[in-house]
C-alpha cells in the first residue's frame, strides 16, 4: 500500500479511467469490461489515489482520430456501419455507447501524456488500444490512442521524439502500422510468438517469446529490448503499454509470468525509461484472467509502481 504521505513533496497523483460508460455485451464474452470498475476501486483502496485524484476524459473530438485513422473507417464507426468483416476483427459489437467510451479512452491517454510531460510519468487506467492502424479497428480496439496522443503532444509542441515500448502479450501490429514510417517514433513489441495477430505489421524491433517463458527470460528479454531501443529512440516521450496478460494463468497469454514478474518487468520498464530522460505515460492493454480479480491485482501493482516515481 502506499498512503498518500508518501509521496508528500511530489506532484499530486493523477490517474483517468472511463469504467463510468459501459456498453452492451452478449453475455459470457471475454473483454474484461468489468475491471475497470474494479481496477478505480482498487488503487483508491490501496491508498495509491485519492478518489477525486482519480479523473474522468473527456472524449477526444473527431478531429483529433481523424489526424491518425483514415477517415471512411471513422465515419463508419461513427455511423455503425462497419462491415461484417470489420464487425467481426474487432470483436466486439457496435453501439453508441461502444464509440463515447472509445473516445473517452483515448482522452484518458492523452491527459496522461499531457500529466507525464509536466511530472515525468502518467497513467490512463486503460487505453493500449495497439490493434488499432489507420484503416482497421481489431482485437478490442477501436482507436490508436497512443498514436493520437503523441500526435496532440507533437502539435502542441510538448514532444517531438517518442518510443512505444509494448509489454501486451499480443503483438502492437495496429501501432506499428500507424509509426512504422515515422522517422522520430520507434515502437518496440514483446510478446508471445505464437498468438494473435497471426499475420503482423512489423515493429521497429519485435521480440518473439516461446510459449511458456517464465520470469527470468522475459526480464532478459526486456533489458536486452531497452538496451536496443533507447539509444536508438532518443525519446522525448515514452508510451509503456503494461499488458496483464503475460501472467501465467491469463487465459489468451500462453506466457508463465508471476505476479512478482510482472511488478519487476513493471519497475525495470519505468526506471530504464525514465533513467534515459523520456517522460513516461503509462497504459494498461490487455488482461483475460479468469478471475477478473487477478488482472485488477497486476494493473494496481502497475498504478502503485506509478505512484512511486511522481516527481
Amino acid at each position: 500500500m502506499i498512503a498518500p504521505a508518501a509521496r508528500a513533496g511530489h506532484a499530486p497523483m493523477r490517474l483517468w479511467t472511463h469504467d463510468r460508460w459501459r456498453f452492451p455485451l452478449p453475455e459470457h464474452h471475454r473483454f474484461p469490461i468489468d475491471k475497470y470498475t474494479l481496477l478505480r476501486e482498487r488503487v483508491v483502496a490501496d491508498g495509491t489515489a485519492r478518489a477525486d485524484e482519480v479523473l474522468e476524459p473527456d472524449p477526444v473530438p473527431w478531429a483529433w482520430l481523424e489526424a491518425v485513422h483514415d477517415r471512411g473507417l471513422l465515419e463508419r464507426i461513427r455511423g455503425g456501419t462497419l462491415t461484417l468483416r470489420e464487425s467481426r476483427g474487432l470483436g466486439l459489437p457496435w453501439s453508441a455507447e461502444l464509440v463515447e467510451r472509445g473516445r473517452r479512452a483515448v482522452g484518458g491517454s492523452v491527459a496522461a501524456a499531457r500529466f507525464a510531460v509536466e511530472h515525468g510519468v502518467g497513467m490512463n487506467l486503460g487505453g493500449g488500444t495497439h490493434h488499432a492502424g489507420r484503416d482497421f479497428a481489431r482485437g478490442y480496439c477501436l482507436f490508436n490512442d497512443v498514436a493520437v496522443a503523441l500526435r496532440v503532444l507533437r502539435s502542441a509542441g510538448l514532444a517531438e521524439r517518442a518510443l512505444v515500448v509494448d509489454c501486451d502479450v499480443h503483438q502492437g501490429d495496429g501501432t506499428a502500422h500507424l509509426l512504422g514510417g515515422d522517422p522520430a517514433a520507434f515502437t518496440v513489441s514483446l510478446h508471445g510468438a505464437r498468438n494473435y495477430p497471426f499475420q503482423r505489421i512489423p515493429s521497429d524491433l519485435d521480440v518473439d517469446l516461446a510459449s511458456g517463458t517464465g520470469d527470468e527470460a522475459y526480464l532478459e528479454a526486456l533489458s536486452g529490448a531497452l538496451d536496443q531501443a533507447i539509444p536508438h529512440a532518443q525519446a522525448d516521450v515514452a508510451f509503456y503499454l503494461a499488458g496483464a496478460d503475460p501472467w501465467e494463468g491469463d487465459r489468451l497469454g500462453r506466457l508463465a509470468l508471476t505476479k512478482a514478474g510482472l511488478r519487476a518487468r513493471d519497475e525495470l520498464a519505468l526506471d530504464r525509461l525514465r533513467g534515459s530522460g523520456a517522460r513516461v505515460c503509462v497504459v494498461l492493454a490487455g488482461g483475460y484472467a479468469e478471475d477478473v480479480r487477478d488482472t485488477v491485482d497486476i494493473n494496481a501493482a502497475t498504478a502503485a509502481a506509478v505512484a512511486r516515481r511522481l516527481c
